[in-house]
């Protein structure tokens, strides 16, 4: 009898700890530890032109994967600032035959829709990027946020959401604005066939964005998103 109860705690206690090594989950890599495994030679293999910001290593049932953020760092502003034109995120799947792009994610700033001056900068909003299994469906779904710079800093630039799940990108485009009319959201379709935890849990960053003072999203929005609308701004119709 003693030792089929400590069998069966034993058999217990395996499969716990079984079950929770395979937990996905993702950390960000160290200065360190980025410089000692993406060296020189590794960049130019992968064809990273552009200095690294942030790398997380990821692992799921999917496997090992590092999803490297890259902004260019080309640009100096007036106080001295270091600014982008450009930004590119990459995630390199890791086998013993070594890295596999599944994505890149590239973009650039442009002329602002209103005035039609350039941007000052695009850049990787990390602070609400998320790297998780959000449907528990032991898949990791990166949520990748960046956004752009105007003459009235992130007032008047643009917001683009990105969400990759199993290995499709998914997107809202916002264009924030000073005034009620120069603003809009574009939702792609394709979003609106996520799982609702992954809806929701975007619309809670939205939300994030929106109480931080980052983002000004059409009045309604969250009725638009409801009823799965496309488009939405603050025009009279």
């Amino acid at each position: 009898m003693k030792i089929s109860i400590l069998t069966l705690i034993l058999s217990i206690a395996g499969t716990f700890i079984f079950g929770q090594s395979k937990i996905p989950g993702c950390e960000q890599l160290s200065r360190q530890e980025v410089a000692k495994l993406f060296t020189d030679s590794l960049n130019q293999e992968l064809q990273i032109t552009f200095p690294i910001f942030k790398v997380f290593k990821c692992k799921d049932k999917t496997g090992q994967f590092y999803i490297v953020l890259t902004e260019s760092n080309d640009l100096i502003s007036p106080d001295q600032d270091t600014l982008n034109t450009s930004i590119k995120a990459f995630n390199f799947y890791k086998d013993n035959s070594g890295y596999i792009k599944k994505w890149e994610l590239f973009d650039f700033k442009t002329r602002q829709a209103v005035s039609d001056e350039m941007e000052s900068s695009i850049w990787f909003w990390s602070k609400y990027a998320e790297f998780k299994d959000i449907d528990h469906d032991n898949e990791i779904d990166p949520v990748i946020i960046y956004g752009t710079s105007g003459m009235n800093g992130t007032e008047d630039g643009r917001i683009k959401i990105f969400i990759f799940y199993k290995g499709q990108k998914h997107a809202i485009r916002h264009q924030n604005g000073v005034l009620d009319f120069e603003r809009n959201t574009k939702v792609n379709k394709t979003f609106y066939s996520l799982p609702v935890k992954i809806q929701d849990h975007v619309k809670q960053i939205m939300e994030k964005l929106t109480d931080d003072g980052h983002a000004i999203f059409p009045y309604g929005w969250q009725t638009a998103m409801k009823e799965e609308k496309l488009f939405f701004d603050e025009n009279k119709k």
